[in-house]
């Protein structure tokens, strides 16, 4: 299978909506485990209700006549938002996969066509923001090249290629079944957390 022609970010925004929308889901299901751990942690936020959200867009992408109302999604996904006032590490990462599953929704909605850039910026920059926490005080230069380098943004650069090549293929049930496999990542998200 031939690479398509053009960047990352070009091949992104030449997908169908579709197509864009499963790529969207497959980061948002990387990123959930980070939202359940500020949950465990904080008390403070609602995992199952954002996992049905997520579930609700996972079964739109698999049956197309499915008839789910996104407004109102919408509208429970903001009520799922850490509290303003905690400006903590895992609070900001919880808030990250709320706000790239509603970049998601606001496409199912009809809108949105930077949402793919959006989501795919918001799932790295918060290895980026990880990495910088646990690499500690580095000056700026030694740190844009250790973020570059480090295995967990090699990670997150591959597991990104990999579901955008999965998302440019043919989407039936079963490749959308796959790509939220993928996700799902074993229950480890894009941080190198998990639950257990």
């Amino acid at each position: 299978m031939s690479q398509p022609a053009g960047g990352f970010h070009e091949r992104l925004q030449a997908l169908s909506s579709g197509q864009q929308q499963a790529f969207m889901a497959t980061l948002c299901e990387r990123m959930m485990p980070n939202y359940a751990l500020y949950a465990q942690m904080t008390g403070a936020g609602n995992p199952a209700g954002l996992r049905a959200i997520l579930d609700l867009v996972w079964e739109q992408l698999a049956v197309r006549e499915a008839r789910i109302d996104f407004e109102r999604q919408a509208e429970k996904l903001a009520e799922l938002e850490p509290p303003a006032d905690d400006d903590s590490f895992g609070a900001r990462r919880a808030v990250e996969v709320v706000v790239a599953l509603t970049s998601l929704l606001d496409t199912l909605r009809g809108g949105s066509p930077d949402a793919v850039l959006e989501v795919s910026r918001i799932s790295k920059g918060g290895v980026r923001a990880f990495i910088e926490l646990t690499e500690g005080e580095v000056d700026a230069d030694k740190l844009s090249q250790l973020i570059r380098e480090h295995p967990l943004m090699a990670d997150e650069n591959d597991f990104q290629d990999a579901v955008l090549e999965a998302a440019e293929g043919h989407l039936d049930r079963d490749a959308i079944k796959a790509l939220r496999q993928v996700g799902r990542n074993e229950g480890v998200s894009n941080l190198g957390l998990t639950l257990d």
